[in-house]
């Protein structure tokens, strides 16, 4: 399914100019109804004068190729320049598309350099980039003690990834001392919004007793949780290890406890 609203209400959440026109506010009502065409005729003059909120908005949709040919240079273009003006989820997406060549020739330090500015806005999108790359040392040097900075930074917006990878951080003292219980706390943060690789890795603490006591049923329950998504084969893999460990009345149990933990929204975990 295509996304109509999300992330164009990102380019405009970090706007910091004046009050948003008419012609932006109507773009917006076209482009989330999915009128592109309204949505381009209303944006285009206002990025033609300048706006830079109606660049970041058309670089998305040459992007995506939401009413318009879809063209990775023309998004770089408008990206740019709204980027230039300071747009932080233009930055953003500028830097995207040179790590990832798209429209631009393949530049992790140009990445780099626009995920920086965009970060410092705020963006935990750009902050967890720009911690990926400093761990990485891709267009900028490796240096772990700056990766965790800038994952903490997004992890405290409540950014899931950032948080599994602050804990990935804990869990391997890789720019801070190492310390299970730290990396248990921000794994918990970043599975109770269900992501898969937080919940494989949550299972793995339960079942050696790291950071929190061991505990099989636990182990089971985080797995179980984590195998749905159809994405984590070693968390399916680990359950059914497990399981040979385990009676049936414990993975009865587990297999309950999972079933709650889910169905209350991971409030009862």
């Amino acid at each position: 399914m295509k996304k109509i609203l999300i992330l164009p209400l990102l380019l405009l959440s970090l706007f910091s100019s004046p009050v948003w026109g008419d012609d932006i506010d109507k773009g917006l009502a076209a482009y989330e109804r999915g009128d592109f065409a309204t949505a381009l005729r209303e944006w285009t003059p206002l990025a033609e004068q300048g706006d830079a909120q109606a660049q970041s908005l058309l670089g998305w949709m040459y992007a995506e190729g939401d009413g318009v040919p879809e063209d990775d240079a023309a998004a770089a273009t408008w990206y740019r320049l709204a980027a230039d003006q300071g747009h932080a989820a233009a930055q953003f997406y500028l830097g995207a598309l040179y790590e990832e060549g798209k429209g631009v020739p393949a530049d992790q330090k140009s990445a780099a350099k626009w995920y920086s500015l965009s970060a410092e806005q705020g963006l935990a999108a750009a902050q967890l980039n720009l911690g990926v790359m400093y761990r990485e040392g891709r267009g900028v040097p490796l240096d772990n003690e700056s990766a965790v900075k800038w994952y903490r930074l997004a992890a405290e917006q409540e950014h899931a990834a950032a948080q599994f990878y602050l804990g990935v951080m804990y869990d391997e003292g890789e720019g801070v001392p190492l310390d299970d219980k730290i990396a248990v706390k921000w794994y918990r943060r970043a599975a109770e919004q269900g992501h898969s690789g937080a919940q494989t890795n949550l299972g793995f603490m339960y079942v050696r007793g790291e950071g929190v006591p061991q505990d099989y049923l636990y182990a089971h329950m985080w797995w179980n949780i984590a195998a749905t998504d159809g994405e984590s084969k070693s968390a399916s893999i680990a359950r059914d290890t497990l399981e040979k460990r385990m009676t049936s009345e414990q993975i009865a149990e587990a297999k309950r406890l999972a079933g709650e933990c889910f169905g209350w929204g991971f409030t009862t975990c």
